[in-house]
């Protein structure tokens, strides 16, 4: 196991693979849109995606003439692998602090860049509820000097969320957390 850990750490274009790929295990990526969006050399990248693959920390799968790589949720580190890159983009001190503060909180959503795994510097956060408006300014303004982030928020209630639905479907996002009808949580993503 250690040799493995020391076998990741050794590239920048590693971590920022397994970054994309375990924010959001459901996602995928191909390796031109890799290369393109971490501006590497595609022989970089797919050396990068076959050390992983050969690890058995990332799977594979063709779509058309494309291959796509994902994280391989079945690996026995995956699920501490997933919580090191949450923890690096600093999202479980943002949604423990959200959770914990923000009133009537029914649900947090992750949208666009970083539903998929892209660490764009701009965390774009749907938060679903009757949401405390001061404590969330409080909360996003240190939230964002801890992680070095910019995070923008969208608070609606239940009812408007209904109405955009439709939009938001068309978009990547990813359920950070929702609270079960009971009143107990449900953290997905593992």
């Amino acid at each position: 196991m250690s040799s493995l850990f020391s076998g990741l750490i050794t590239s920048k274009i590693r971590i920022r693979i397994l970054m994309r790929l375990f924010l959001n295990p459901e996602g995928s990526a191909y390796l031109r849109e890799l290369a393109g969006e971490f501006n590497a050399s595609p022989s970089h990248i797919k050396e990068e995606l076959d050390q992983l693959r050969d690890a058995d920390l990332l799977i594979s799968r063709k779509n058309g003439r494309q291959v796509l790589f994902s994280a391989n949720q079945q690996h026995p580190v995956f699920l501490e692998l997933h919580s090191m890159v949450k923890k690096a983009l600093g999202m479980d001190k943002i949604l423990e602090s959200i959770i914990k503060r923000l009133g009537k909180l029914e649900k947090a959503i992750l949208v666009d860049d970083y539903a998929i795994g892209r660490d764009t510097g701009i965390i774009d956060l749907l938060l679903i509820g009757d949401i405390d408006q001061s404590n969330l300014q409080d909360l996003t303004q240190k939230a964002e000097r801890y992680i070095d982030r910019k995070i923008r928020t969208l608070i609606l209630n239940q009812e408007e969320y209904q109405k955009i639905c439709t939009v938001l479907e068309n978009r990547p996002q990813f359920v950070l957390w929702q609270q079960e009808e009971l009143g107990a949580e449900i953290r997905t993503g593992r």
